[in-house]
């Protein structure tokens, strides 16, 4: 008897709760049930065929306008630019040096030879860039061969961005000198320190 009391309190109590959680679920809408178009679907609201719409014409990404052509190019008008678009710096190489040794050391080595440890697997080998040929060329160039890839180098648009590609273009540079320099470019001053420590 004294259950039975306990049960019947127990239902009226929990029972508008129950009703309410059942009705709920009857009433549950999941949003992936609804109808939806997937990428590439064809579909016949539109002329075109098409689900999914076209840019409106014009549209630029957000920090990809690009007006600069010689930074994001290489050049200037049809011809490789001559010059950097921004000064060099030491900060400038030492980033180049850095992102040189990650990305062009493997193939190209520390120093530009065209003999890293890839090379010695196998791979094709790069030509120096001590060469007569690419002592000559542009900076605008080696900018596009880093961006666009070049026989049997690929393109490092993707993993090298614009103006870290700069920085190894003045890096390389800098490797060119390098080994082309004679005392006569050394500095005044610093040549006194240079013929010291070629004396110990």
């Amino acid at each position: 008897m004294l259950i039975d009391e306990r049960w019947k309190g127990l239902t009226a109590r929990y029972l508008p709760v129950l009703l309410f959680a059942l009705g709920a679920a009857g009433c549950r809408q999941d949003m992936h049930d609804q109808p939806k178009y997937v990428p590439l679907r064809p579909s016949k609201l539109f002329p075109d065929g098409r689900s999914a719409r076209p840019l409106v014409e014009g549209t630029v990404a957000r920090g990809h306008l690009r007006e600069d052509t010689e930074f994001f190019s290489g050049r200037v008008g049809k011809d490789f630019t001559q010059t950097f678009p921004f000064p060099v710096t030491r900060e400038v190489l030492k980033r180049g040096q850095q992102r040189y040794n990650i990305y062009c050391a493997p193939c190209h080595d520390r120093a530009g030879t065209g003999q890293g440890m890839i090379v010695r697997r196998g791979y094709r080998r790069p030509p120096t860039y001590h060469s007569d040929r690419l002592r000559q060329v542009s900076a605008g160039y080696i900018y596009d061969v880093i961006t666009n890839g070049f026989g049997a180098m690929p393109d490092y648009a993707a993993q090298i961005q614009p103006q870290d590609r700069w920085a190894i273009v003045a890096y390389v540079r800098a490797l060119q000198y390098s080994q082309q320099a004679s005392l006569q470019d050394v500095p005044p001053e610093a040549r006194a320190q240079l013929a010291a420590g070629g004396s110990r």
